[in-house]
């Protein structure tokens, strides 16, 4: 590696500390049922007895997952009434799941047509 190179991205990457939440968040988003949630979420407030409904799982399932994403503050909650709804927690996770939407579908899309 030259000199040059090796010092200006030195200066870019990013710290321990940094790197180590960054990955976390993705660990998190790992998982089919937590992305599932999310998408649900990205499109409007959810209460736990929908998501469920929606999703083909117990109340007690999807608030694990619940607790789990609000922990890591990819979703936040709010009380109406009797329910407790769930949303993304802002438009960065929201356009984080966006992004990772499109590159699947950009990659599927060219994977199919290199097929045909």
């Amino acid at each position: 590696m030259s000199n040059h190179s090796y010092v200006t991205a030195a200066h870019r990457l990013l710290d321990d500390a940094t790197a180590a939440s960054l990955a976390e968040t993705f660990k998190v988003l790992g998982d089919p049922t937590r992305v599932r949630i999310l998408d649900a979420l990205a499109r409007g407030d959810v209460a736990v007895c929908d998501l469920a409904e929606l999703l083909g799982l117990s109340q007690s399932a999807v608030s694990h997952q619940l607790r789990l994403l609000r922990s890591m503050r990819l979703v936040r909650s709010r009380r109406d009434g009797r329910h407790i709804l769930y949303t993304v927690d802002d438009n960065h996770i929201a356009g984080l799941f966006e992004q990772g939407l499109e590159h699947v579908r950009e990659r599927s899309s060219t994977a199919r047509a290199r097929r045909a």
